[in-house]
C-alpha cells in the first residue's frame, strides 16, 4: 500500500458517493465517465482495499468505503470553511503587544495596569517577564514593544529609552485571618507582636519599608525576606507572616489569597513605570496604557 495519496482521487471518490453513481458523479464533476471511475480506482489501489461495489444501476459503499467517506466528509468540509475563516482573519488583523515585565512587580498590579488596553478587540498579548537589564535590551532590540517596572530606567548614554510614569499605590500590611486578628488592633504597635515577610534588599520599597519601621519605633519579627512579590503573597495567604502589598488591589488580593488588610503603610508608596525608546510614545496601545496617569 502507497504511504500518501492523491487528495484529488478522495475528492472524486467522495463526490461519487454522494452522488450514488459514476455517470451521476461525472455530470457534477462536468468530466468523462471514464476520467471519474478511473480515479476512484487510482484511490483503492493507493489504500489496497474496495471503496465501492454495485447496487442495482448505482453504488454503495463498502465496509472500508464507509469509513473512507467519513474521513472525506470531514477533510472537505474544513476546506470548504478555510476561505470564509482566512478571510475574516486578514480582514481582522490583531492588535499585537509585546510587554516586558520587570522581576519583583506585582502579577496583579501588572493586571491593573494593563487593564486599560485588555478589551481591545482582536488583541494579542505578549508578556515576557525577566531581569530588567535583558528587557531594556529587547526593548532596544525592538523584540518588545514596552516594559513595566517599579522603578525608572537606570541612566546609560547606550540605552536611549525613555521613563513614563503610570501613577503609584500606598502600601499596606496584610495577613491571614489569624494575623489580622492579632494586629489590627492597635496597629501599628501591634506589629511587633506577629512575624513579618518583607521583600528582599532589591525591592525599591524595601528601604521605605525599613524607614517605616523605624519610624514607628518597631522592631519586627522578620520570619522571611522574598523577592518574588508573588512568592512573598503565597507565603502570606498560608500564614507565615504578615506582608506588605500595594493597597491599588487590595480587593483583589483578598479574594485570590483570602487575606485582609490590617493597615496602611503611611507614606510608603510603589511607583510603576512604562518604559519606552520614545519620549513621545507612538504605539497606540501604550498610549491607551498612558492616557489613565496622564488624566490624573
Amino acid at each position: 500500500m502507497s504511504q500518501a495519496f492523491n487528495h484529488r482521487h478522495l475528492y472524486y471518490f467522495w463526490v461519487v458517493a454522494k452522488e450514488g453513481s459514476m455517470s451521476r458523479a461525472a455530470e457534477t464533476l462536468d468530466m468523462a465517465v471514464q476520467t471519474v471511475s478511473a480515479q476512484v480506482r487510482e484511490l483503492e489501489r493507493d489504500l489496497g482495499c474496495q471503496l465501492l461495489r454495485p447496487a442495482g444501476r448505482g453504488l454503495a459503499l463498502t465496509e472500508a468505503g464507509t469509513v473512507a467517506m467519513q474521513q472525506a466528509e470531514q477533510i472537505f468540509q474544513l476546506s470548504q470553511a478555510l476561505p470564509e475563516q482566512v478571510l475574516a482573519a486578514a480582514q481582522a488583523p490583531a492588535a499585537r503587544l509585546a510587554v516586558g515585565i520587570a522581576d519583583g512587580l506585582p502579577k496583579l498590579e501588572v493586571q491593573r495596569l494593563l487593564q486599560p488596553v485588555l478589551g481591545v478587540p482582536h488583541l494579542r498579548l505578549v508578556c515576557d517577564d525577566g531581569e530588567m537589564a535583558d528587557l531594556l535590551a529587547d526593548l532596544v532590540l525592538h523584540k518588545l514593544d514596552v516594559v513595566l517596572t517599579d522603578h525608572p530606567a537606570p541612566p546609560n548614554a547606550q540605552l536611549r529609552v525613555h521613563s513614563h510614569s503610570l501613577g503609584a499605590s500606598d502600601i499596606g500590611w496584610y495577613g491571614s485571618e489569624k494575623w489580622w486578628t492579632l494586629a489590627h488592633q492597635g496597629f501599628p504597635l501591634s506589629m511587633r507582636d506577629v512575624p513579618m515577610l518583607l521583600p528582599t534588599s532589591h525591592s525599591v520599597v524595601r528601604g521605605q519599608l525599613d524607614r517605616w519601621l523605624h519610624q514607628k519605633g518597631l522592631r519586627p519579627k522578620v520570619v522571611g525576606e522574598i523577592e518574588d512579590s508573588a512568592l512573598l503573597e503565597t507565603f502570606g495567604s498560608t500564614g507565615l507572616g504578615v506582608f506588605p502589598a500595594a493597597m491599588d488591589i487590595a480587593e483583589a488580593l483578598q479574594k485570590r489569597s483570602q487575606v485582609r488588610l490590617i493597615g496602611a503603610c503611611d507614606g510608603v508608596q510603589e511607583h510603576y513605570y512604562a518604559i519606552s525608546t520614545e519620549r513621545k510614545v507612538m504605539h497606540p496601545l501604550v498610549q491607551q496604557m498612558l492616557r489613565p496617569a496622564s488624566a490624573r
